[in-house]
């Protein structure tokens, strides 16, 4: 598989959008205990909030187009 710049360019850009939005909405918002109080797993939580970010970014990498 041969890697192209600008899908990784615009990957990177959504990658440190989103997280960085992700971060202020569960750290600064949400408050990351309370999702684990309510979830009541510490280990699930931290999965899912990777599986959000890196899910998304692969989405756009895989469909930008070149």
């Amino acid at each position: 598989m041969k890697l192209k710049k600008r899908k990784i360019k615009y990957a990177t850009i959504f990658f440190v959008c989103w997280f960085s939005f992700l971060l202020f909405l569960v750290d600064g918002v949400l408050k990351f205990q309370t999702l684990v109080d309510y979830v009541g797993s510490y280990a699930i939580v931290e999965v899912v909030l990777l599986l959000l970010v890196i899910l998304p970014t692969w989405a756009v990498y895989r469909f930008t187009k070149e």
